[in-house]
């Protein structure tokens, strides 16, 4: 276990280290653009120019925020926050979305007032190669960014990067304002900025409300619970797998628990020795940590049982709302049955319990019926 607590702590050092890395890199770059903007915006009487400073700048805030997030998030668990503090990388992801809405505001409210006043803008050569130089480098920003995000798993810098790259398009209706305006006399500044500020509000109500379903808790990734299951299969003994739960504590932080089906012979030790392998196998190849392994007992020794198995999951499955059914033994000695049955959200687990337990009780009056129900996890 050692060895797994030294790759956590070293994988852990490394993530922190390329998510400040980066956002550093970002802001320098956004104070570099928000300078350079700025003056020329002046220069120029273009308020396109000059909001995009302005973003620029909140930009720089927004990788900020995600250094700030990510020293607090690397916290070493303590006897109050046993789990770490990994989950406040999504707060600091709420408070860039928060940034990325509040810029489109912005923007919509001041190229909404120079439409009402409106003011003439004088590009030159220089300005127009300038903005279309600020274009190139945000989106190649953007780009590095995100995929550092997505290299790690920070919501955070993912955020962020998408944020860049949607400001380069902003960048980019400055310039074609810009060109539009040379051309033919034409200002369009203000309104391709409104179409863009609406787009960024989009934006930033969707990063929002990623980052609530993380807050929340979602469905577990489907590959990786596909992966997980597959290692756990592979396993001879292993008859199923089920119950397979995702607890997440942070961006790359995952605990699991799961219930596997192993038959009835099983001596306690061979079940200890599954489930460390399992614990190892799962850690060095996914990076989650298995901190629970239930076992079902599965009938080998009583044909009988397996018939009446077959007939009850039969009897459940006709119902709609019945998902699947497991953990199923059956003991015709003692007339017990004991199973779990997954159920839809499409209706009451009482209510589902109390029909099951009609319909089974109709084929097998005098055995006594404990049923599990679980969620669609």
């Amino acid at each position: 276990m050692s060895n797994k607590n030294n790759d956590i702590t070293s994988f852990a050092k490394n993530r922190g280290k390329i998510i400040v890395k980066t956002s550093i890199i970002g802001i320098l770059t956004n104070v570099f653009l928000a300078v350079f903007k700025a003056i020329l915006g002046v220069f120029v009487n273009s308020i396109a120019l000059i909001l995009d400073a302005v973003n620029n700048l909140s930009d720089a805030l927004s990788s900020i925020v995600t250094i700030i997030g990510e020293k607090f998030a690397s916290k070493s668990p303590d006897k109050k926050h046993p789990m770490g503090y990994g989950r406040i990388e999504y707060l600091s992801s709420m408070v860039i979305s928060a940034l990325v809405l509040y810029a489109g505001i912005t923007s919509l409210v001041e190229c909404i007032k120079k439409i009402i006043n409106p003011s003439q803008a004088s590009y030159t050569r220089l300005s127009i190669f300038i903005i279309a130089l600020a274009v190139i480098v945000k989106y190649i920003l953007g780009k590095y960014v995100k995929k550092q995000g997505e290299k790690v798993n920070s919501s955070a810098l993912i955020a962020s990067g998408k944020d860049s790259m949607f400001d380069s398009i902003l960048s980019f209706s400055v310039f074609v304002s810009a060109i539009i305006y040379i051309v033919f006399n034409i200002s369009l500044e203000a309104y391709v900025g409104i179409i863009i500020s609406i787009f960024m509000i989009k934006a930033g109500f969707e990063m929002i409300g990623s980052t609530i379903d993380d807050l929340i808790g979602h469905r577990a990734d489907s590959n990786m619970v596909k992966t997980l299951k597959n290692i756990i299969s592979r396993e001879e003994v292993v008859i199923g797998v089920y119950d397979l739960a995702l607890f997440n504590y942070g961006p790359n932080k995952y605990y699991a628990s799961a219930h596997v089906e192993l038959e009835d012979t099983m001596q306690v030790d061979q079940v200890d020795e599954l489930t460390r392998k399992l614990q190892y196998e799962i850690y060095k190849k996914t990076g989650i940590i298995l901190i629970a392994l239930g076992i079902y007992s599965f009938n080998t020794k009583n044909k009988q049982a397996s018939e009446i198995r077959n007939t009850v999951e039969k009897e459940i499955l006709k119902n709609d709302w019945a998902l699947q059914v497991h953990g199923f033994y059956a003991d015709t000695r003692t007339k017990t049955m004991r199973f779990d049955v997954v159920l839809s959200f499409d209706i009451k687990a009482e209510e589902a319990i109390k029909n099951i337990k009609k319909e089974i009780k109709k084929l097998y009056p005098d055995y006594t019926i404990q049923i599990v129900a679980d969620l669609d996890l």
